[in-house]
């Protein structure tokens, strides 16, 4: 498999690539590695099927470059890891939809400046359990570069992994918080809300909550927009909510914490206080 943290660095046996993960962490952004430059949207592809139903979805791929691109298009799987990183690879998880999709193409030649309208379906066969299935499609450069990096030439490949999620039959996330405190994480100390997830299908916490720090400064906190699988316990960093470029002053215990958080229709009033030990 290959190892990649959600800020999208990773390698290969092959070559040093550049991986951007979208779908899971990351807005639609562009990867460019020198003969790679290529974005795609939507960034995460959240399908609702019922067992025997065919669902499609369109990928929006743009090449930005002024010269020609040559793109492979496969599937993967991917394992979310304890460390936050992700690993793909070939063989075939126990929650994977790979064996039901089809993809438009394995190959693409996409002329300079131009969008290439990818598609592709997922068929669920008759019978399938309610439940949550996933796997990730990859847009990778055909054609490697030689970069000069630290005195050494290395073959330099791009790719983005957009991820895919289908819930069958009505599949839904149900996060609760099982605890909260407060810990150094990211390089800084901040509120952590421990989240568990004992439905059958990925949640992410949305929502702003209103806090109050010991020296009585008002702030707003977001949730890290992180995904919980279903089984699955995470870590969840509360963040200030600031003006972009601008320091925000360091939080200050104990920390006083109310609002509600939301994942669909699920609706979770929070009225917390952050304490360092």
């Amino acid at each position: 498999m290959t190892n990649a943290k959600p800020d999208g660095t990773g390698t290969s046996a092959a070559a040093r690539t550049v991986l951007l993960m979208m779908g899971a962490w990351a807005l639609p952004a562009v990867v460019a590695a020198q003969g790679f430059s290529a974005s795609v949207s939507p960034p995460r592809v959240e399908l609702q099927a019922k067992a025997g139903q065919t669902v499609r979805q369109v990928l929006d791929i743009n090449h930005a470059a002024l010269s020609p691109g040559r793109y492979r298009v496969y599937t993967n799987d991917w394992v979310y890891q304890k460390d936050g990183s992700v690993a793909f690879g070939d063989d075939l998880t126990t929650t994977s939809c790979r064996p039901w999709a089809a993809l438009e193409r394995r190959e693409l030649n996409i002329a300079p400046r131009s969008r290439h309208r990818f598609r592709m379906e997922v068929t669920v066969p008759p019978l399938s359990p309610n439940g949550e299935c996933r796997f990730a499609v990859m847009v990778e450069g055909v054609d490697p570069v030689q970069v000069q990096q630290e005195g050494l030439s290395m073959p330099v490949t791009g790719r983005i992994a957009v991820i895919v999620y289908v819930a069958v039959g009505g599949a839904t996330p149900n996060l609760r918080v099982t605890s909260h405190k407060v810990a150094v994480m990211q390089g800084a100390t901040q509120p952590v809300l421990e989240i568990s997830n004992d439905g059958n299908a990925t949640g992410r916490f949305e929502g702003v909550l209103e806090g109050v720090d010991a020296d009585g400064r008002s702030m707003e906190l977001m949730p890290a927009n992180m995904p919980i699988l279903p089984g699955e316990q995470r870590a969840i960093v509360l963040s200030q909510l600031g003006e972009d470029g601008k320091a925000l002053p360091p939080l200050r215990f104990p920390l006083k914490v109310k609002g509600s958080l939301e994942v669909g229709k699920q609706r979770l009033p929070l009225n917390l206080t952050f304490t360092q030990p």
